[in-house]
């Protein structure tokens, strides 16, 4: 069951990495706000909360993050960015999130898996969508159902490929001005 797990892991990883120029477009957005006034609220859904703490406790932070928890919209200004992380981007909660911050115009990228069968009116909201591909669980059990849904371990792929390139994109701007 291991090998199954890791050979399947890998897989969606791939599939994550191929998504490259949503990435570099995520990046390039968040960075925004580390050029301007803004900062980067990181709401995460559930055990996607581990993002935010990658993110302001890590070994190497990111600049001016802050948790959001979804609640309240008047700390967040046009300069802001926000990147929500969630198991389905389709679910209730994003949906309504993403409708509240295009109406604000804040800038968002929504990070989660994308359901072939969910109508998903967040793709078009969000301004980038980056798809974690755990739609059903890696690994069938005994009963002939699946099991094993990495979540966390997949949003914190994305999040350090995010992390990178806005550290690329902060160095390149360093150097240019």
């Amino acid at each position: 069951m291991s090998k199954i797990f890791t050979t399947q892991l890998i897989g969606r990883l791939q599939k994550i990495s191929e998504q490259e120029l949503d990435i570099e477009d995520a990046a390039r957005l968040l960075a925004q706000a580390l050029v301007g006034e803004g900062s980067i609220y990181i709401f995460g859904e559930n055990d996607l909360r581990s993002v935010f703490l990658e993110a302001k406790y890590g070994q190497e932070p990111l600049q001016r993050v802050q948790e959001w928890t979804g609640d309240t919209f008047e700390q967040l200004s046009t300069a802001d960015r926000v990147l929500i992380f969630s198991r389905n981007i389709a679910n209730e909660q994003v949906v309504v999130l993403a409708k509240k911050l295009r109406s604000l115009q804040v800038p968002f990228v929504v990070v989660g898996s994308i359901s072939v069968k969910d109508v998903n009116p967040v793709e078009n909201l969000a301004d980038v969508c980056i798809n974690l591909h755990i739609d059903t669980g890696l690994v069938p059990d005994e009963r002939g159902g699946r099991t094993m849904y990495p979540h966390a371990i997949a949003a914190l792929y994305v999040y350090h490929s995010l992390k990178f390139r806005i550290d690329e994109i902060m160095e390149d701007y360093a150097f240019g001005s």
